[in-house]
């Protein structure tokens, strides 16, 4: 944590993930309000397999991955 009235490189890339989630939140809701109107036709499948595809790895973007260091010799 950084010191009071101060914000260090940490604090701002958490700022910015956890705002990052909440646009991510956002827009899924207007796409899930939106999408059912529209007709892609016979691309209705791709539309969501690359929607899904691209929800997944935004998040996993976001994700900080917690694996241990391994030392090296």
């Amino acid at each position: 944590m950084s010191p009071r009235f101060s914000l260090n490189k940490t604090d701002i890339e958490k700022i910015l993930k956890g705002a990052c989630i909440a646009a991510g939140g956002a827009l899924i809701t207007y796409l899930l309000s939106v999408l059912p109107n529209w007709d892609f036709g016979t691309w209705t499948p791709v539309v969501y397999v690359v929607a899904s595809a691209g929800l997944n790895a935004a998040l996993k973007f976001i994700q900080t991955q917690s694996t241990p260091e391994v030392p090296q010799e």
